[in-house]
């Protein structure tokens, strides 16, 4: 079992690396970059020189290559040299000024120090330019920058290096701070009453519970997806999956410097989320907060995105595989008669008609009929908005389950080891339950981890048509918007999922029939 639990991580985790790498070529190597401006305002507000230095920017956020200006090396070597003063020295403005005179630029020490610094990357010289009369003239900002482009092999290398990161005692960098720590305190914003605290990590609350699901969360370990400049611009990706969709949640609460008085505010912080601020404090800072862990974001009412998601996912699940399985061992145990008629046109029914049209049928009786909401975002009440989505995506899964537990039931109907078990005197009732069941449902346990995790990337289809704010639509807004790191991640996200879904399945397959064994190099088989 260890041998073959080894073997499938190993494996998986190298299936994982090249699948990552396989859509970072297609996605930064054989799509040109500059699709990513076709939805870009600013992009299109910019010409000439200011829009190449706005596309290289962007190239570098995008993760397409590096790039230094020449101005800001400046910046650098003179602050170093002169402190914060240096704008005024005329030795500064000389070097700053001289790309203006390309004859002279040459010559320049600055410049020289420049390109030897960057001698591996491409040196690009942007010449002035502007417009005059409707015409390009000489004119405007020239610019010196080094270029350099990021290769597939150093961008999967930096992806999977900083996919992981973890918030220590010594991660926030102010002399200023003397005491770092890592303990458990007293949490007056938890009905728990105690979280773990820090003192020099960036999150103030490394550990804590509150009301909402999954009611304990953490800020230690972060996954680092990497962040949408298209769809979510400027947003962290798992910052954007796992906030409440809702809008913003006010109460009356006490600032940290205010608890064991009887002050309090209605404000919509969430002081489980403070995160250090290295600027001088504010006198209502100082009021309100005991040190520096004064930025906070805000509460917000609902579930995230991945949240309603899994809600819609799991109940489905349970649905599909509760009517499924039930159904279609009725319908085995009732061959030809009526009820085995009934589920098999159900089961041609929803294989035959695109599911977007059985989604709309559901949406249509559902709103009509028994006046549930339509779309998510308008429901009054919000567990009703759950009724449709979840109706309408456990209606696939049930006809695939009551197909092949009438199938499988069947098969086993005819084995040799029932007709044994009728021979030996055994009730129709025994050999369905003892013997039959339990050898149908073999074919059908293996899928079930698979079933629970995919609830957390979504369905597409079914929460496009009822308005739900989940992870389903992501990575085809993300494909639309060439959203390169939604891409990648969701790309991860679903891999990952679908490989651990795997290994789960074996692990439940093999305690369900002892039978089973994981240990073979086969890679599993019957003893």
């Amino acid at each position: 079992m260890k041998k073959y639990l080894l073997k499938r991580i190993l494996f998986s985790i190298f299936s994982l690396i090249v699948v990552v790498a396989i859509v970072m070529f297609l996605v930064y190597t054989c799509i040109h970059r500059n699709v990513i401006f076709q939805t870009d305002d600013m992009w299109n507000k910019k010409n000439l020189n200011d829009r190449t230095m706005y596309e290289y920017q962007m190239y570098q956020k995008y993760g397409y290559l590096n790039y230094v200006e020449y101005g800001s090396f400046l910046r650098e070597k003179y602050q170093t040299l002169y402190g914060d003063g240096y704008d005024k020295q005329p030795d500064y403005i000389r070097d700053r000024d001289v790309l203006k005179k390309p004859d002279q630029a040459a010559e320049n020490e600055s410049v020289k120090e420049f390109k030897e610094k960057y001698s591996h990357y491409d040196i690009v010289y942007l010449e002035p330019q502007t417009y005059k009369n409707g015409q390009m003239k000489p004119g405007g900002r020239p610019y010196l920058i080094a270029t350099k482009d990021k290769s597939v092999f150093s961008r999967l290398i930096n992806y999977f290096t900083h996919l992981l990161t973890f918030e220590s005692k010594n991660q926030v960098k102010d002399e200023n701070l003397t005491e770092r720590y890592v303990r458990f305190e007293k949490d007056p914003y938890s009905k728990v009453g105690f979280a773990l605290v820090g003192s020099g990590t960036q999150h103030k609350y490394q550990l804590y519970f509150d009301e909402r699901f999954p009611f304990i969360h953490q800020n230690w370990v972060h996954f680092n997806f990497g962040t949408s400049y298209t769809t979510y611009r400027g947003q962290e990706i798992t910052t954007v999956i796992t906030t409440p969709t809702g809008g913003l949640k006010s109460s009356m609460q006490q600032f940290p410097n205010w608890i064991g008085t009887d002050r309090y505010e209605e404000t919509a912080l969430d002081f489980h989320t403070l995160t250090y601020n290295a600027s001088e404090l504010t006198p209502n800072e100082m009021d309100e907060f005991p040190d520096h862990y004064t930025v906070a974001q805000y509460k917000r009412s609902g579930l995230s995105q991945l949240g309603n998601s899994f809600v819609i996912g799991i109940i489905s699940v349970i649905l599909a595989y509760g009517i499924g399985v039930s159904i279609g061992i009725l319908m085995a145990r009732k061959k030809d008669k009526l009820i085995d008629k009934i589920g098999k046109a159900y089961i041609v029914f929803v294989a035959a008609v695109p599911s977007l049209a059985y989604i709309f049928i559901v949406a249509a009786i559902g709103t009509q009929i028994f006046k549930l909401p339509y779309k998510f975002a308008t429901a009054e009440t919000k567990i009703l908005a759950y009724i449709l989505p979840t109706i309408s995506l456990s209606l696939g899964s049930i006809g695939s389950l009551m197909k092949w537990t009438r199938r499988y039931m069947i098969d086993q109907m005819n084995s040799d080891y029932v007709k044994f078990a009728r021979a030996e005197g055994m009730s129709e009732k025994e050999i369905y339950n003892i013997h039959i069941s339990r050898n149908a449902m073999i074919y059908l346990v293996q899928g079930i981890p698979s079933s629970i995790l995919f609830c957390l990337t979504g369905a597409l289809m079914t929460e496009r048509v009822y308005g739900v704010p989940g992870v389903g639509g992501l990575m085809i807004n993300a494909i639309n918007a060439h959203d390169n790191s939604v891409i990648v991640a969701m790309t991860f996200i679903i891999t990952a999922i679908s490989i651990t879904g795997q290994i789960l399945g074996d692990l439940l397959l093999a305690k369900y029939d002892p039978r089973i064994s994981l240990s073979k190099d086969s890679g599993g088989g019957r003893k």
